[in-house]
């Protein structure tokens, strides 16, 4: 036999050994031919052993100890292969046994293994509290699932009780090693047996299915399990019912009562009223029950009981079961009681019914008349005896129809189908029927709480002509004030507002809320008082309306606080009501008021322009005149000479004089504006030479600064229709005003510009640019903002340059240029004089 590597650990080490004895004889073998060559022994012939031994005696010790040794070694040598060969025969023989045994456990363990695969059972084996376990059989018939690790999902197999079972049981096995046996119920219908116990150092649970009587005992266990939990749940609630429950057993003998019956019959429990044999009924009720029961029927009366000392009226239902019987009693006394009364409600309820101008049907639960009122039979024009016959509703329908006194319909049967669903519905309905004729009904159809419905027919013929009509003159009344622009309220007798329209809301910032509450006038008063500066007018207005005497109309004028300006009028109405009419003519009196104002105002503004003119003209500007002619001859050397003092003082006085008369010029360039006196001279004005003469103007100035200026004429050559002076003088003071503000060394730039029907004018300086809030007024006059720089004046050098470009209609505007300073840009229309003519 063949032995797998690693299976003859006790053979191949004999077999070493023997190798090394043969080694050890091989050498020894070799060892005594070497000695037996050896000069000793080379003389002498080979002779017996005895001799050999003889002689090897006479030798040397060593000799003699070598040949000792090597002989000695040969025997041990000996002896160990022959050991070693026996021992190496035995090991063989064992380890066959052994392998021959091992086989003979595996065909046991495989055999095992088929025979547990072959019933449809799990066994699973925990030997390791950390490790998984081991699931051995066909997971899939109890799980449906190929992942045996599903197995120990109970809740996905199982049904909820079982799971929660079997997972307790589990988690002792495992803990505490308590064994367990149980029958568990698979989501399927199935039964499962379940065994548990520790088997050495290991813990197996054994899972398998249920059949034959074993299944049928299951299924029974089950099925008696759900009944009992079924019947402990029915006792429990027979329990707590208040109506009184028993079950008797065979000869009528009291076997099970609730508390409910033990009180009634004034016992401890149920348990004392079964001993006692305390029966609710009495002796003929009883017997009366057993004939019933003999006839296999039940027991049903409503019989007077005697509960815990009271007289009571019981609904009693007994039914024979399993040799016995069982019963229930409802307690009818309040039934009884609401019954009677409700007769008597009835009766008296009809004969009410009966006093009516409405008519009133009533019809049962088996939809035939019960009641009907006079009015009925008289709308309908019904004959008595067929009323009193108790036809049912289709056949009073159908009679109505025949008269022609139901409403006209394409579908009656669905009609008659709608109608009559009003004996499935709970709550009433309301139907009008427009009957042939012109004549309407009101309808409504109510259920009876007993089964039935209850017809109320009500003929609103005149009744909706005299809405419609009244409502018609309402809406009509109501937009016509609401579309006319005076405030109208009217209050009636009682001093309640009655009508209003929408004017007169937005007028006071009344809320509409308080209008529809009909508020009293002098709630109206003192809700509008907060906007009113004369209180006297609405205490006025509050006697005009709730005066019984002396009822005539009044007209008055209020102001009020916010400006506005009403007039209003009272008129008093047949009815004893009262027409309050408001009216603003605030922008009336105004207008008024500022036309006459205006009117002074124009005339004393040309009376004062007027005298202005001429006063400056020739109060001013003669002495002025005169002051700079002298100022001249000063100057001249001609009079004689003067100091550099005296000639410094001369020229300041000359400089001084000029900028006054500037100053006045421009005071009455505006004055003559504003007073509509100005003319324009108008002609055709070179661009290039207008531009040139105004900055030979400020040449000086240009010079005293250091500042270069710019004249730039891009594609504005040529000529446009103005008044040249005023354009030069435009020019101007729009550059004075920029060199004014530009910092020494800097440039200001002149620029013009031709475009479609306009020429522009630029002016831009690097100065520090105009601050926003000083931006809108800066064309206002006397308006002067140095902001830092050398620029001092009046503030009408802008004023004037506005004027006069409106006056040849055209815009200016100043804005912060790209890149720093200010930018002014003038625009001027290419024919000046059509233009103002055109805005004229």
């Amino acid at each position: 036999m063949a032995h797998p590597a690693g299976k003859g650990g006790a053979g191949d080490g004999s077999w070493g050994e023997g190798r090394r004895a043969a080694r050890a004889v091989a050498l020894s073998g070799l060892a005594l031919p070497s000695l037996l060559s050896s000069g000793a022994l080379a003389q002498t012939a080979p002779p017996a052993s005895s001799e050999v031994f003889a002689v090897l005696a006479v030798q040397e010790p060593s000799t003699l100890i070598g040949l000792a040794l090597v002989v000695g070694l040969i025997v041990f040598a000996t002896t160990t292969a022959i050991v070693h060969l026996r021992f190496r025969r035995q090991s063989l023989h064992r380890e066959a046994e052994a392998f021959g045994e091992i086989s003979r456990l595996e065909a046991q363990i495989d055999e095992a293994r088929a025979l547990l695969m072959a019933e449809p059972q799990i066994v699973v084996v925990w030997r390791d509290p950390a490790a998984d376990p081991e699931v051995i059989g066909n997971t899939p018939a109890f799980t449906g699932v190929a992942a045996p690790a599903r197995i120990l999902a109970f809740g996905s197999w199982l049904t909820p009780a079982s799971a929660r079972e079997i997972e307790a049981a589990v988690d002792r096995l495992r803990s505490r090693g308590t064994p367990l046996a149980a029958t568990l119920a698979t989501q399927d219908g199935r039964f499962v047996e379940v065994d548990g116990r520790p088997v050495g150092s290991a813990v197996v649970l054994r899972l398998r299915d249920i059949t034959g009587v074993r299944l049928d005992q299951a299924r029974l266990q089950e099925a008696y399990r759900a009944l009992d939990e079924e019947s402990s749940a029915m006792r429990t609630l027979l329990d707590a019912l208040p109506a009184p429950v028993w079950i008797g057993g065979e000869g009528g003998r009291l076997r099970w009562s609730n508390a409910a019956y033990a009180h009634a019959v004034e016992a401890r429990d149920g348990q004392d009223a079964a001993l006692r044999d305390l029966s609710l009924l009495d002796q003929q009720s009883r017997v009366q029950a057993q004939k019933a029961h003999a006839a296999y029927l039940p027991f049903k009366a409503r019989l007077p009981v005697v509960v815990a000392g009271s007289r009571h009226v019981l609904d009693v239902l007994e039914v024979p079961a399993g040799g016995g019987a069982a019963g229930i009693a409802l307690d009818a006394t309040e039934a009884e009681t609401v019954r009677a009364e409700l007769a008597h409600v009835v009766g008296a309820h009809r004969r009410t019914l009966d006093q009516l101008a409405t008519a009133v049907a009533i019809f049962g639960a088996d939809q035939r008349l019960v009641f009907h009122n006079a009015a009925y039979a008289s709308l309908f024009e019904l004959d008595p005896a067929f009323l009193d016959d108790r036809p049912t509703d289709g056949a009073v329908l159908d009679r109505l129809r025949a008269a022609r006194r139901l409403p006209e319909q394409a579908d009656f049967r669905v009609w008659r189908e709608d109608l009559h669903s009003a004996y499935r519905a709970i709550e009433p309905r309301e139907h009008w029927w427009h009957l042939p004729g012109g004549r309407t009904l009101r309808v409504v159809t109510a259920p009876n709480p007993e089964g039935g419905i209850t017809y109320l027919f009500d003929e609103v013929t005149e009744r909706l002509a005299l809405e419609s009509r009244y409502n018609s003159l309402t809406r009509i009344q109501s937009e016509t004030l609401d579309a006319l622009a005076e405030a109208v309220a009217v209050f009636g007798s009682d001093g309640r507002l009655g009508l209003s329209n929408s004017a007169f809301g937005r007028l006071w910032h009344l809320d509409a809320a308080m209008l529809d509450s009909h508020p009293h006038i002098d709630a109206v008063a003192q809700a509008c008082r907060p906007l009113t500066t004369d209180v006297s007018v609405w205490t006025r207005l509050g006697a005009a309306v709730t005066g019984i005497e002396a009822r005539v109309p009044m007209e008055f004028r209020m102001e009020r606080s916010d400006g506005t300006i009403l007039d209003g009028s009272t008129q008093p109405l047949p009815d004893g009501g009262t027409l309050v009419t408001l009216r603003d003519v605030t922008d009336t009196v105004h207008v008024e008021r500022a036309l006459v104002e205006r009117n002074e105002a124009l005339v004393a503004a040309d009376h004062l322009k007027s005298t202005f003119v001429s006063h400056v003209s020739y109060e001013l500007r003669s002495p002025l005149t005169t002051i700079i002619g002298f100022a001249q001859l000063l100057d001249d050397t001609g009079i004689g000479p003067l100091n550099t003092k005296q000639r410094a003082y001369v020229n300041h006085i000359t400089e001084s004089s000029a900028a006054l008369l500037a100053i006045i010029n421009d005071i009455l360039d505006l004055a003559t504006i504003d007073a509509g006196a100005m003319a324009l001279d108008l002609a055709d004005v070179d661009v290039r030479a207008a531009m040139e003469a105004a900055a030979e103007g400020v040449r000086d100035r240009l010079a005293e600064g250091g500042i270069r200026l710019s004249i730039e004429l891009q594609n504005a050559a040529g000529s446009f229709r103005a008044d040249a002076k005023r354009v030069r003088q435009i020019l101007y003071n729009l550059l004075s005003n920029a060199v004014g503000f530009a910092p020494e060394g800097s440039a200001v730039t002149l620029s013009a510009e031709r475009r479609d029907d306009k020429v522009i004018f630029r002016v831009r300086d690097m100065g520090p640019g105009i601050p926003p809030e000083i931006g809108a007024r800066i064309f206002d006059r006397f308006e002067s903002h140095t902001a830092g720089s050398r620029h001092r004046g009046v503030g009408l050098g802008l004023s004037i340059v506005r004027s006069l470009v409106a006056l040849h209609g055209g815009t200016v505007s100043i804005a912060p240029a790209q890149g720093g300073g200010t930018l002014v840009t003038c625009t001027f229309p290419l024919e000046a004089g059509a233009s103002r003519d055109a805005a004229e």
